[in-house]
């Protein structure tokens, strides 16, 4: 039997998450590579944390820090 699909409800607005190029994490000074954003301090190096208004968090482990 087919399964049936869920229909969004009428008036109901799908929100579309903003895509962010992996590149822009990276900036290349000279002969070296910098990283733009901070990266989390559980997780390592290969992790980055989103930045928010007042915060900065990991997606990866939920990890949060307050800006001051």
């Amino acid at each position: 039997m087919a399964e049936k699909k869920d229909k969004p409800k009428a008036g109901a607005v799908e929100k579309k998450t903003k895509r962010v190029k992996k590149s822009a994490f990276y900036k290349v000074e000279g002969n070296n590579v910098v990283r733009t954003r901070k990266t989390c301090l559980k997780c390592g190096a290969g992790v980055f944390m989103a930045e928010h208004k007042d915060r900065y968090s990991c997606g990866k482990c939920g990890y949060t820090e307050m800006k001051k």
